[in-house]
């Protein structure tokens, strides 16, 4: 399995909180069967300004630590980027970090506020696909205006998105609104990938194998792979090719 979503580099953001969690972390993911994960810290203007060249300098001591342990999942780095119209300068700078690139499409982890969907968001994604940029929404199922009117999944499904569901979501641990989000999208054929959104060993560890054997009974198995590891392999090629 590949976890494209998760908080493990530390001290960077409300994820680990340090190095020791961070080894922690990743043993649970390796045991539960994880071979590859993206480690995608926030970029949130005003709260989390983490910048691409201090994001991969922690990357590389992350990696380097959990080699001495005897840790053999493959890292990468990307990152969850908050909308924000003043993320266009960054964009235009060259300064965002991308979760994949297919084709010749970069892939963006875009996230929502919780609360609501921002007015003016359509505007923002179509300003996006003009910079050869396709767009990833992360755990849609937790946001209230998606749990309140399903129209915005169709939406953002029109304007080219892709989703990936929190794998703690499916098994319910987000609530039942959320829970109902995931089945739907589910058995509507919507998802394109299930991750982790790992924070800490206790709150919400990196573990997938109790969503996948949920999934599997909702949809089946070639579906399920598909959701854990062909599309997440696709995706995430360029970023462990290296």
């Amino acid at each position: 399995m590949i976890d494209i979503h998760s908080h493990i580099l530390p001290g960077i953001d409300d994820g680990a909180k340090d190095l020791s969690e961070s080894l922690a972390l990743l043993k649970i993911a390796q045991n539960d069967g994880i071979t590859h994960m993206v480690a995608t810290p926030h970029i949130h203007l005003g709260r989390f300004n983490n910048s691409t060249s201090h994001i991969y300098n922690d990357l590389a001591n992350l990696k380097s630590h959990a080699q001495a342990v005897g840790i053999t999942i493959k890292l990468a780095v990307a990152a969850e980027v908050r909308l924000d119209i003043e993320l266009m300068g960054l964009i235009m700078a060259n300064k965002l970090p991308f979760i994949g690139q297919i084709d010749t499409y970069n892939y963006l982890l875009l996230e929502l506020p919780h609360s609501h969907v921002p007015q003016g968001y359509d505007k923002f994604i179509m300003w996006l696909a003009k910079q050869n940029i396709k767009v990833i929404i992360p755990h849609p199922e937790r946001n209230r205006d998606i749990q309140a009117n399903p129209f915005y999944i169709e939406r953002l499904k029109q304007l080219g998105c892709e989703f990936q569901l929190t794998a703690s979501s499916i098994e319910g641990a987000w609530g039942e609104q959320a829970k109902s989000v995931c089945e739907n999208m589910l058995k509507a054929g919507f998802v394109d990938y299930i991750a982790s959104d790992a924070h800490s060993v206790k709150r919400r560890p990196p573990i997938l194998s109790k969503a996948k054997n949920v999934v599997r009974e909702l949809i089946g198995d070639d579906r399920t792979q598909a959701l854990f590891a062909t599309n997440p392999t696709r995706l995430t090629e360029s970023l462990f090719c290296g």
